[in-house]
């Protein structure tokens, strides 16, 4: 009875805890920092940003639920792999904060259609869906996306702040 009573006072309290360490950022970028490259190592479930190559700022990632091998089609919940850019803003998402990538590229559209399928679109580098931030760093512990790149939300804060338009975006197996 005792050790019962033990787990149901301090399990709260180590979940809380786990919860506090895995969203403490020990650095951020200077609110003055620009990229000029992202890059995005699916196996690795990682994102780096770069300038003037040097790395900047690394983050760990959450992907499309299907993240092995490049997007196919619309639905396939795949994160894609190829070059694109930054080409806008969506500050009203529905995951905090996003940054729309060009997928699909003219390689990835020729790909869909010689298959007789739609390539798909609005794949982002985003946060946490609205109303859950406070899951932060747990998010990563599966991949759950449609096929974007996921961060949190003090994550897609900063990547927002320091990744013009127009910045490339590498996404590699």
């Amino acid at each position: 009875m005792r050790v019962r009573r033990f787990f149901l006072v301090a399990l709260p309290g180590v979940f809380i805890g786990a919860l506090v360490l895995t969203n403490l950022r020990i650095r951020s970028l200077p609110s003055d920092t620009v990229a000029d490259r992202v890059l995005v190592e699916k196996a690795a479930r990682r994102l780096t940003l770069f300038r003037n190559r040097t790395p900047i700022a690394t983050y760990r990632v959450a992907l499309g639920r299907s993240p092995i091998g490049p997007k196919h089609r619309e639905g396939d919940r795949r994160t894609p792999e190829g070059r694109y850019t930054i080409d806008r803003r969506k500050p009203d998402s529905s995951f905090h904060r996003a940054l729309h990538i060009s997928y699909p590229n003219s390689d990835d559209a020729l790909r869909a259609v010689s298959r007789g399928e739609s390539p798909g679109g609005d794949i982002m580098i985003h946060g946490i869906r609205n109303g859950l931030g406070w899951i932060g760093a747990l998010h990563r512990t599966v991949d759950w996306t449609s096929g974007c790149v996921a961060v949190t939300d003090s994550e897609i804060e900063e990547i927002w702040r320091a990744v013009p338009d127009g910045t490339l975006v590498e996404i590699v197996p």
